[in-house]
């Protein structure tokens, strides 16, 4: 697993943790800074789910308010975890509709970009969707799926992670929209990834499957679905079956240089 720089916070008593001044900054500068980006470069799903969560803009707001928000459209929930969790874990907490929180929130020096899930990208990027039916049911067949699979079986769903919830694009009719997390919650890669400079497919389950990816520069390649009805549909036989097919058919070229 890779190493982290942050030290996860660990709830009190009261499951409540505690933050300090500075780092409450650190939300309300993000969130005034990234909230208005989202005009014209989000889907319009999220937008609304981002409003159904009204997030406080002054103060990092604690788990079990999030899971409140979230269970007034849906029986999932959040839960802390430390920086960084298996991949075990994380399946089998999202195969239960829990979706794992990092408790820390990143540095000033590293507001425009962290290679590691911060509360930030975790609450503001992925939990408002988790009110959306259809994405939520995608999450927790992802999970399914996960759970009991091989590690060469996870490889490729981490793939699949990758190019829709956290990196995805839906196509609309004002143009292509950003729903991923990685996206919403970074203007820099939302920018990117609107902009003319990567190459931007179809989503194709088994394309997606191959393709290779790195965390530590802006994604040269994405991947826009029609609607959340692509995701929905995918059944965990589905998703089985193009895993198996991919192992045989072997990997994409890489778009990047190989560290």
């Amino acid at each position: 697993m890779k190493m982290t720089t942050y030290l996860a916070k660990t709830p009190d008593e009261f499951g409540k943790i505690h933050y300090t001044r500075l780092e409450h900054k650190v939300w309300q500068t993000l969130i005034e800074r990234q909230t208005p980006a989202l005009k014209n470069a989000a889907c319009d799903s999220y937008i609304d789910a981002l409003e159904k969560m009204s997030f406080p803009s002054d103060r990092i707001p604690q788990c079990d308010e999030v899971s409140k928000k979230i269970q007034q459209s849906s029986d999932w929930s959040v839960t802390p975890v430390s920086t960084l969790i298996g991949f075990d874990r994380f399946l089998n907490l999202l195969a239960n509709k829990q979706f794992p929180v990092a408790s820390f929130i990143r540095r000033t020096e590293e507001l425009d970009y962290l290679q590691e899930p911060d509360i930030f990208h975790e609450v503001f990027g992925h939990t408002p969707l988790l009110t959306d039916s259809q994405f939520a049911h995608f999450t927790h067949t992802y999970g399914l799926a996960g759970v009991g699979a091989t590690n060469e079986e996870r490889v490729m769903l981490a793939r699949l992670y990758w190019f829709t919830v956290e990196f995805g694009l839906i196509k609309t009719a004002n143009g292509n929209r950003a729903y991923g997390a990685g996206l919403v919650s970074s203007i820099g890669e939302l920018q990117h990834a609107l902009s003319d400079k990567p190459i931007v497919k179809k989503f194709d389950l088994l394309e997606v499957l191959r393709t290779p990816y790195r965390i530590d520069i802006y994604q040269p390649i994405y991947f826009v679905i029609e609607s959340f009805d692509q995701l929905f549909d995918l059944t965990l036989s589905e998703v089985k079956l193009a895993i198996k097919s991919a192992q045989e058919m072997g990997m994409e070229e890489p778009l990047f240089a190989m560290n």
